[in-house]
């Protein structure tokens, strides 16, 4: 199968609109015999199940979750981007496009980069309808902040929990449409395979997750919306039901995947503690607009802070190495991600880690309570305020912008970090890579989409922070509804989808038989056994740097491990009621397959990319450096072993921004 982008012809800024002015339309009175089923209930798919049901499909929307609100979008922190120049600091469309082009080290599609930073706009006013209590600055306007990788303030942002209260917003959204019964919703069920009848997506096989019963459920079209799989590395910040088993299993049905590899490294998470952690947890990178990185300048003063005999604010300025304002000036603490990630384990390798493990540095706000503090004494008319004064004033300022995660690190870690700085260190966190999409959002099983971070189109090899809510919010609310239409105006007289076909039997068949395995399996080992080997192998030889031999070595210890899986893991009850267990080990199980796919893209793609760094290929100062025959997608064709997968490369053209050396000095 030939890859066809189907992006449309024309100058890029005119592409999505006459895009929409020439595609075909379903008549108001025709939705209404149209089904739709999406998978997934976080951004993307609440405001896909949303919208869709507003326009009048019928639309069946399933989650894993005993609600929307349970979705991992509400995780998210620091802010969702739009260029709506408030600041007047110079934003716009084309610079939102080149910011995020440039982030992903040029190896995003352009063409969909630049429809998202066109309808970016539309999502904020669309949330602040919702009464999404977005901040507001002194005169009522919406308030905005910087992110990392841009030199402008884009970020639209409630507090600390902007994720949940979009979510919030797509949920009451999704809520009307329930009470007006244009949605069916399916709680605590989980899609297990999709159903190809003549070639096109006619349903899923799904199971209840409370009783076990396996369900058929058929549609004109299926959205898959199910997030990333940044749990295949076992530890990441993604709630820890997070997987890739919607994803993988279309994949398996003909859906290329691509760009496994590309995944983000997130630079400001809380360290793990020890090898019995379930999950990691994430500070806003919001937080990186008034924290300074810092480590010590010496390694007698590292030794002494972690032997407890000197404290971090023993140190005076000129002990302390605030590399990345060091080693980028014009960025500084604002580099992306990907920067940052690296430049943090580049100090923890050289020794200079401030915790236990020697995994961490500091993020540290005395400056900003100063600077805060001197500027309120002003406005508040403060002659001559002491330093206690000053900090007291500007740790109110601080505590305004981010005080629920300053006390959500408090909880986890037990030490303010409004008197000691806070310890932060890398995590996995999104990822870039998911399933092959054209620009319609359409996988390569027709009928069958893909969108928010399940697909892979926007982002390319580094997402920049505030992106993934964005690209989420444009899918679901603007992109998906038109374009989904263009296809289902060919089925207004299909009719309704049986499910007593042949297709739909041989989909259960192959659930069923999967299921009983797991049950009567006797092996020795748990899920939780498979999965952090796996997330070991992944995080040591596919993690924050790559080799070929590490890659090399991952997949032969993955395959063995998956060998292993079959034969001796253990999966306690039964399949008749809630099991976590045996839901666990379905998704461990595409884990395993993905993880050693992932490893064999990574090794493939000889070239360090944003978040995909390779020893072999940096610069003489360590940085990525890209190679210009990598420039183009991986999507892979499943062909049973992941070591048998085929790849299929669509070229990335850039027409509109000049690919040159990415730097943020």
């Amino acid at each position: 199968m030939a890859l066809d982008s189907k992006v449309p012809k024309g100058p890029i800024k005119d592409k999505w609109t006459d895009y929409k002015n020439h595609i075909n339309l379903v008549n108001p009175a025709n939705k209404r015999h149209i089904d739709v089923i999406v998978v997934g209930t976080g951004l993307a798919g609440g405001s896909a199940s949303a919208t869709l049901a507003e326009l009048g499909y019928n639309v069946k929307a399933f989650a894993y979750q005993d609600s929307p609100r349970r979705a991992h979008s509400i995780a998210a922190q620091g802010g969702i981007n739009a260029a709506k120049n408030y600041q007047g600091d110079g934003d716009s469309t084309y610079r939102l496009f080149y910011d995020t082009v440039k982030g992903g080290d040029y190896r995003s599609r352009e063409a969909n980069v630049y429809r998202l930073a066109e309808v970016s706009a539309n999502i904020i006013d669309q949330c602040v309808a919702q009464g999404v209590p977005f901040a507001r600055d002194y005169g009522g306007l919406l308030d905005n902040r910087s992110f990392g990788g841009v030199l402008v303030s884009r970020t639209f942002y409630a507090k600390g929990q902007t994720g949940q209260q979009l979510l919030l917003g797509a949920y009451s959204a999704m809520n009307r449409q329930i009470a007006r019964g244009k949605i069916e919703m399916f709680n605590r069920h989980e899609m297990l395979d999709v159903v190809i009848v003549d070639g096109k997506a006619r349903g899923i096989i799904a199971r209840n997750l409370v009783t076990g019963e396996i369900e058929r459920h058929s549609a004109h079209a299926v959205v898959i919306a199910s997030g990333g799989y940044g749990n295949v590395y076992f530890l990441s910040t993604n709630a820890m039901g997070s997987n890739v088993t919607a994803g993988w299993k279309i994949h398996k049905k003909g859906a290329y995947f691509a760009n496994p590899c590309y995944t983000q490294i997130h630079p400001t998470c809380i360290p793990r503690s020890g090898d019995y952690q379930s999950k990691l947890t994430l500070m806003s990178e919001s937080l990186r607009n008034d924290g300074r990185i810092w480590v010590p300048n010496n390694l007698e003063d590292v030794k002494a802070i972690k032997e407890g005999t000197k404290k971090p604010t023993d140190l005076t300025e000129d002990q302390r190495d605030y590399f990345l304002e060091r080693r980028y000036p014009a960025f500084g603490n604002l580099v992306p991600r990907d920067v940052a990630s690296r430049a943090a384990k580049e100090r923890c390798d050289a020794g200079y880690g401030v915790n236990a493990t020697g995994e961490a540095v500091y993020l540290d706000f005395a400056a900003s309570f100063e600077r805060y503090g001197k500027e309120q004494a002003k406005i508040h008319n403060i002659e001559n305020p002491s330093a206690a004064k000053i900090k007291e004033l500007g740790q109110e300022i601080v505590k305004a912008k981010y005080g629920n995660l300053f006390q959500m690190y408090e909880k986890i870690i037990d030490q303010n970090p409004y008197e000691t700085p806070m310890m932060i260190y890398p995590a996995v966190h999104y990822t870039m890579g998911g399933v092959w999409v054209d620009y319609n959002l359409m996988t390569t099983i027709p009928g069958c989409y893909a969108i928010g971070e399940a697909n892979f189109s926007d982002h390319g090899a580094n997402r920049l922070g505030a992106s993934a809510l964005m690209q989420g919010l444009a899918d679901g609310y603007f992109v998906l509804p038109y374009t989904i239409g263009d296809y289902l105006a060919d089925d207004i007289r299909t009719g309704k989808i049986a499910t007593d076909t042949p297709e739909f039997d041989a989909a259960e068949k192959d659930v069923t038989e999967r299921i009983e395995f797991f049950i009567n399996n006797k092996g020795t080992h748990s899920v939780d056994y498979y999965h952090k080997k796996l997330g070991k192998i992944m995080w040591d030889k596919c993690g924050m740097s790559r080799s070929a031999e590490g890659l090399n070595e991952a997949i032969e210890e993955i395959s063995a491990l998956r060998k292993d899986f079959w034969q001796n893991v253990n999966v306690p009850g039964t399949a008749t009621e809630y099991n976590e267990q045996l839901a666990k080990a379905g998704r461990v199980a595409d884990f395993l397959e993905l993880g050693e796919l992932f490893a064999k893209d990574a090794l493939e793609r000889e070239e360090s990319a944003g978040g995909h760094f390779r020893e072999e290929h940096q610069t003489e100062d360590g940085e990525a450096k890209r190679l210009k025959e990598f420039q183009f997608v991986s999507a892979w064709e499943y062909k049973g072993e992941p070591k048998d997968a085929i790849l299929h490369k669509e070229p990335l053209e850039y027409e509109n921004i000049e690919v040159k050396e990415r730097s943020y000095k």
